[in-house]
């Protein structure tokens, strides 16, 4: 009897291998002050720069109004204050436009400088023991050239701020 040991590794068996040990993820980076976050590019359906915002009234802060992109009205949230970013006296320049249950959403950010790749054995899990609430915000974080940038958790940060906005309409 041959132990499987002896028998030759095909092709494609090494391939499945290497294919697992170097998995990457496409992230956009997207800079609010002087930090930088990543949102999964899956998530991202289209980045612009808005012509004009009409405020909501009565909406929290985190809602900095609505825009008209193409004849589809897009709510535009400004997450800055959210995510601990000092916010600056203007509105940031682009929005990243990403989905929301059935609804598109536009996340204000001053720049969009980039896409990148990034693989998954680069990514780590947060610490839990920190006591920053803004944590459950982050999926995951990686180090880039200069600092660490966090990967924004679309779901939570786009849930906080629509509790935000139920708490602000009773």
């Amino acid at each position: 009897m041959i132990s499987l040991d002896a028998l030759p590794q095909l092709h494609s068996d090494l391939v499945l291998e290497q294919a697992k040990s170097t998995e990457s993820l496409r992230f956009c980076l997207v800079s609010l002050g002087e930090k930088t976050f990543a949102i999964e590019l899956r998530q991202v359906l289209e980045v612009f720069e808005p012509e004009s915002i009409t405020p909501v009234p009565g909406m929290p802060a985190a809602l900095a109004g609505v825009t008209n992109l193409r004849g589809t009205i897009i709510l535009l949230a400004d997450v800055r204050a959210v995510l601990g970013v000092v916010p600056a006296s203007v509105l940031p320049k682009y929005a990243v436009v990403v989905r929301h249950g059935t609804q598109q959403v536009g996340i204000l950010v001053e720049d969009v400088p980039e896409i990148r790749t990034i693989r998954s054995d680069d990514l780590e899990v947060p610490s839990v023991t920190t006591a920053d609430e803004g944590l459950s915000l982050f999926s995951k974080v990686f180090k880039t050239e200069k600092n660490l940038s966090a990967v924004l958790n679309m779901s939570r940060l786009l849930a906080s701020i629509e509790g935000a906005a139920n708490e602000s309409n009773p």
